[in-house]
């Protein structure tokens, strides 16, 4: 493949729309090389294999969106369709309707910034479940380091009752 594209780089394109990760048409057919149309035509050309999970179509709403997230059209410039989106699991049946060498080599690396998205995705999930269990666990020592100093304030208040000590017996 001519020019390198990054992982990271292709994870910047997946956006949540729906609820679901997902890349619009016009990203996805950038990376392949060919022309959003063409991407399209052979998607409507093998409706069987596009079913409304793998592959939906934006309403307006949600078009300004996901131009707005990644600010792939210039600026005065309006949407003229409505985009697709792709889920993985249509990014991953597209590798069967585009069958060049670079939409297979394209195709691996977007699988694979899914996983590494969701391999974030689960260690962030990990880290706030962690710091959660912290944040209950210091919030009862919290408690009991309060009532410590509590008890300290006490003992060192000074004694009403003015006993003297002789060789360690209280006296009268």
């Amino acid at each position: 493949m001519g020019k390198e594209i990054a992982i990271d780089v292709i994870a910047t394109k997946i956006i949540e729309i729906r609820g679901k990760k997902v890349m619009l048409d016009r990203d996805i057919a950038l990376l392949y090389g060919v022309d959003t149309k063409r991407l399209n035509e052979q998607v409507k050309r093998n409706p069987k294999r596009f079913p409304e999970d793998f592959m939906f179509r934006l309403n307006w709403r949600e078009a300004q969106f996901s131009r707005s997230q990644n600010a792939t059209l210039k600026q005065g410039r309006n949407v003229k369709y409505l985009p697709y989106v792709f889920t993985e699991q249509g990014i991953a049946m597209l590798s069967s309707v585009l069958n060049s060498e670079r939409a297979i080599q394209v195709n691996i690396l977007i699988m694979r910034a899914f996983v590494k998205l969701r391999q974030i995705l689960l260690t962030h999930k990990e880290l706030a479940v962690k710091i959660e269990a912290l944040e209950n666990k210091y919030a009862e020592h919290d408690q009991t380091i309060k009532e410590i100093f509590v008890a300290i304030k006490q003992l060192l208040k000074p004694v009403k009752n003015k006993r003297r000590l002789i060789r360690g017996f209280a006296s009268d």
